[in-house]
């Protein structure tokens, strides 16, 4: 072995120690996970997910509304694209007041919880004056408002409830009144009820079960007690008991779980069976966009409250399962928005929200799969209707709006800098500058984390 230059011997250089099995443990199922699960509890993982979710179901909502529509409006002798163009439009608007109501602050979204409240009673009692109100398939629960143009405003009901209520139980819990079962209930649920009254005397009870879900959200989020929860849900089971022994229509529907064939008895289950036929016959990557039969006639409400079954038959089983993941992305979000925040106002709004979209989401799958009775709700940010996306694309502002306000999304979107910084130095005329410096995340993450951040 050769010496060294001062005749010394060799200086022992360290082994490294092959880099092998750090490589295969980041590359394996284990690290997969671990680097998973560290992007997943990032600050601004829920902000993503509300804002990418809801774009992406939007957007693809708008293209099978397309789809599912052009046979429909042919049929009315209309143009292909009448409803799309009408859906787009709302689209457009929603997303102003998406945008608006991201960029409120909480003080703001409060002080517009009751004038939203008014107004939304205001427009349901002008529902049911002779010459104001439209019925459509039996319900009056429309107002037209010239032209083509209709507005729902029960739709508006579930965002003033939503507001409203959360207001009104996080002024409760700064007293310390929430404690006491009357001032949980009251005037809560006698102004709940009053708004699902004003929405049965049209006779939605899709629209009142969304009510319902909500109000149950709020007071499960208040702590109400089981046994006071299980009272207000037992009133509310034995109202809508007898709100379905009085209407034909509504035991109809019920009777329609699992049939198999259109004619069940008695029951014409035409919608319910169709449905399952467009399901069936997707197959898992569908028969091809535009190429669905059901839509032809077969298949009632195709574009509105049916067309997570034009999406199952012509997207197939990886579309209808993108659709539920995207769903589960923004329901998941919501609730980690509710759980992670202080401030109870928050708490209860992105709760209530969350509760909106989530049970309307499974009400209507679930009366396409045959799961559940066919209760007319529109599938959220998907189906075609302009008065149930503007309230909703606004309720996915006030998520947006409340994961953007949390201290750790704070942070980091206070770090967030351009890509391209500008050159540092003196500034002076013919000065010698340093070289250019990039500033990235990266420079600052270690002042993140003495934060608590990961």
């Amino acid at each position: 072995m050769p010496g060294s230059r001062t005749g010394g011997p060799p200086a022992q250089r360290p082994v490294r120690r092959p880099a092998v099995a750090r490589t295969s443990r980041e590359s394996g199922v284990l690290g997969l996970y671990l680097r998973a699960r560290r992007g997943w509890d990032r600050p601004l993982t829920a902000y993503y997910l509300i804002f990418g979710g809801s774009l992406l179901i939007t957007v693809l909502g708008l293209v099978m509304v397309y789809s599912a529509s052009q046979i429909t409006a042919l049929q009315m002798s209309l143009p292909g694209s009448y409803f799309f163009r009408k859906q787009l439009l709302a689209a457009v608007i929603g997303a102003g007041l998406l945008f608006s109501a991201s960029r409120m602050p909480v003080k703001l979204h409060r002080a517009l919880a009751y004038p939203i409240l008014a107004g939304a009673v205001f427009l349901m009692i002008l529902v049911q004056i002779p010459g104001i109100g439209v019925s459509v398939n039996g319900n009056q629960n429309w107002i037209a408002v010239g032209g083509s143009f209709q507005i729902q405003p029960s739709e508006f009901g579930k965002l003033a409830l939503v507001l409203w209520g959360a207001d009104l139980l996080a002024r409760k819990q700064d007293r310390k009144l929430l404690t006491q079962w009357k001032h949980m209930l009251v005037p809560l649920v006698p102004a709940a009820f009053m708004l699902l009254g004003l929405i049965m005397i049209g006779g939605d009870m899709g629209t009142a079960i969304i009510l319902t879900a909500i109000l149950f959200g709020l007071l499960w989020l208040a702590g109400a007690p089981t046994r006071l929860f299980a009272g207000v849900l037992s009133i509310a089971a034995v109202l809508g008991l007898i709100l379905i022994k009085t209407s034909a229509n509504r035991m109809a529907r019920l009777q329609c779980l699992g049939a198999t064939e259109p004619q069940s008895g008695p029951v014409d289950c035409w919608q319910a069976v169709h449905g399952i036929y467009a399901l069936a016959s997707g197959g898992i990557f569908g028969s091809g966009l535009g190429a669905s039969v059901e839509k032809w006639g077969q298949l009632p409400e195709a574009h509105t409250d049916f067309i997570f079954a034009v999406t199952g038959e012509e997207l197939g089983l990886a579309g209808t399962l993108s659709v539920l993941a995207l769903f589960a992305a923004l329901g998941y979000a919501g609730i980690r928005v509710a759980g992670r925040t202080e401030d109870p106002f928050v708490r209860y709004a992105a709760g209530g929200v969350t509760t909106w979209i989530t049970a309307q989401a499974v009400i209507n799958i679930g009366a396409v799969l045959g799961l559940l009775p066919i209760a007319g709700v529109p599938l959220p940010l998907f189906s075609y209707g302009g008065s149930a996306l503007l309230p909703t694309m606004f309720a996915i502002g006030l998520l947006i709006a409340f994961a953007r306000d949390e201290p750790a999304a704070r942070a980091a979107l206070a770090m967030r800098q351009p890509r391209f910084g500008r050159k540092r130095g003196t500034g002076g005329t013919g000065s010698i500058r340093s070289p250019r410096r990039w500033n990235t995340m990266r420079r600052r993450a270690s002042a993140a984390r003495s934060s608590g951040e990961r």
